[in-house]
């Protein structure tokens, strides 16, 4: 028998998604926030970009599926400080899959966005919207792109003493963004990082923070 939770009269199906995620913000490389510390100059301007790899919501395929969130605040995050934001859906998704990506990525459907999404302040806005994301296979670089609102670049970081095959990682981040994982933060810097939509506008300079973290996110009693 298939358990299932209720959200009001909506039912929550078993689910379970993994993907990639990766961030271009305003901080200095590393950002201060995966730290669990306050931003550089305590603000930050961010863009999140979430691509599932894999992933079910009861019966419902999310392969494939992108959602894009811009944001800003000021403060610590993992400190009491709330941030505001905007959300963009993948518009390619069914409307099956619209729902079900508004109720994960959401907190509706519990997971790690139902302990995350308490930070938010405000959401000034939610679209659908045809979103593009490329990721390296070997984490050389990462882009997302949406028609006339965003394009946002990173590259890996190195260095002079670092070994250009290997990636500068961190493991156990005391402020992982997707939640509590034993996957690599994985390090590099902003190529672009530009966006203009729902009051958001940043045209950061190239060099800034950008970091790659999988994530894998299920609810409730997901197998």
């Amino acid at each position: 028998m298939t358990n299932r939770s209720t959200t009001g009269d909506l039912a929550i199906p078993p689910w379970q998604v993994s993907g990639d995620w990766f961030d271009v913000c305003s901080c200095n490389v590393p950002c201060p926030c995966t730290f669990a510390q306050a931003p550089t100059g305590n603000s930050c301007e961010v863009l999140f970009a979430y691509r599932i790899t894999e992933g079910r919501y009861g019966e419902t395929v999310m392969d494939g599926l992108k959602v894009v969130m811009l944001a800003s605040l000021v403060g610590n995050v993992w400190d009491g400080a709330k941030l505001d934001a905007c959300v963009f859906f993948d518009a390619a998704g069914s409307a099956a899959q619209r729902q079900a990506l508004e109720m994960i990525f959401t907190g509706k459907a519990g997971g790690w966005m139902k302990q995350f999404m308490p930070v938010v302040r405000t959401v000034r806005g939610v679209e659908f919207a045809d979103i593009s994301i490329e990721i390296d296979s070997a984490l050389e670089h990462w882009r997302v792109a949406i028609p006339q609102k965003v394009d946002a670049s990173g590259v890996a970081l190195t260095g002079p003493t670092a070994d250009p095959s290997k990636r500068v990682q961190t493991f156990n981040a005391p402020g992982s963004e997707i939640g509590p994982t034993d996957a690599a933060v994985t390090w590099g810097k902003s190529v672009a990082g530009h966006w203009d939509a729902f009051g958001f506008s940043q045209d950061l300079p190239a060099g800034r923070n950008s970091k790659h973290i999988p994530f894998r996110w299920s609810g409730p009693d997901a197998q």
